[in-house]
């Protein structure tokens, strides 16, 4: 599959705000340079943004302006950023490649990976926090990013430690690992450009339904490009899920059948979308891209 040219382009006005945005983050850090430096290189490297632009795009989607999202959009980059710089410690993935860079650690030290990945979760709060706008929206938004960290958390102590529910099936137990460590922070994201919006129920209800299939399938293509790119292109190591006896889209389902599963999420986070008109259509737009990227 090709990536579509709307990866980027139709994104540059929000792109430019966002990357802007997290640039002013890093400037508030206090403490020790070297902290700094550190968040800088985790937080501002090479990415793709989906989660903040899954916010600006929601919010406008509900009604509201774009820029209204940006402090819940920095606090889920913020959080993204600190789980992978956790996820790639030795004690945990112990990669040393990520977004085609030396991971934290390897840049830096372990310690200071920690430390500033901690940092970086503490930190989403605090933007919240110290953005303007009204009270009620913040502790609603506090509370979106806290439940969609503690899920993705317990997604990853059921993918790395296991203790999953017993009697799902190799299929469910994917789904309940995935939609939890990939898929909560999405939804997170979604849901939280509703809020900063002051959206209507119906809108909330809306993406909540997007975000839960495209969480899914964000991690289907993960799972599929793991075994179907070579690092170089990707920009962290792959083959490695399969080579530690993970259990995977492809291994459980087939490589066809995920690519499937995929288009069938898509679909669905499309027409979960629809009923809020062309405001939509962006969150459309990165639904596709979602289901076709190649990295």
């Amino acid at each position: 599959m090709t990536e579509p040219s709307t990866s980027r382009a139709a994104d540059a006005p929000a792109l430019a705000q966002v990357e802007a945005a997290l640039a002013e983050v890093v400037k508030r850090v206090e403490g020790p340079a070297s902290l700094r430096d550190a968040v800088s290189y985790a937080l501002l490297g090479p990415g793709k943004r989906v989660r903040p632009l899954l916010a600006w795009h929601c919010c406008v989607a509900a009604g509201g302006l774009g820029p209204e999202a940006l402090p819940a959009a920095c606090a889920v980059e913020l959080v993204h950023a600190f789980s992978l710089v956790h996820d790639d410690l030795p004690a945990m993935d112990d990669d040393d490649l990520r977004r085609g860079r030396p991971t934290l650690h390897k840049h830096t030290s372990e310690a200071m990976a920690i430390l500033a990945g901690d940092g970086m979760l503490t930190m989403a709060f605090g933007v919240i926090l110290t953005s303007p706008g009204d009270a009620a929206s913040a502790v609603r938004l506090c509370r979106e990013v806290a439940n969609g960290t503690n899920a993705m958390i317990a997604g990853q102590v059921w993918d790395t430690l296991g203790g999953l529910p017993q009697g799902l099936s190799p299929a469910d137990e994917l789904a309940l690992i995935h939609r939890h460590k990939t898929g909560a922070l999405l939804a997170c994201a979604c849901r939280c450009g509703v809020i900063a919006a002051r959206g209507s129920d119906r809108a909330l209800a809306c993406v909540s339904s997007y975000a839960h299939c495209a969480g899914l399938m964000f991690q289907i293509v993960d799972d599929v490009l793991d075994v179907t790119q070579p690092s170089e292109h990707v920009g962290k190591k792959t083959g490695k899920d399969q080579a530690m006896g993970k259990r995977t889209y492809p291994g459980v389902l087939g490589l066809d059948h995920s690519r499937a599963r995929a288009e069938a999420l898509c679909a669905e986070a499309i027409a979960a979308v629809a009923p809020l008109g062309d405001r939509a259509q962006p969150l459309i737009e990165l639904a596709n891209f979602m289901a076709r990227r190649t990295r």
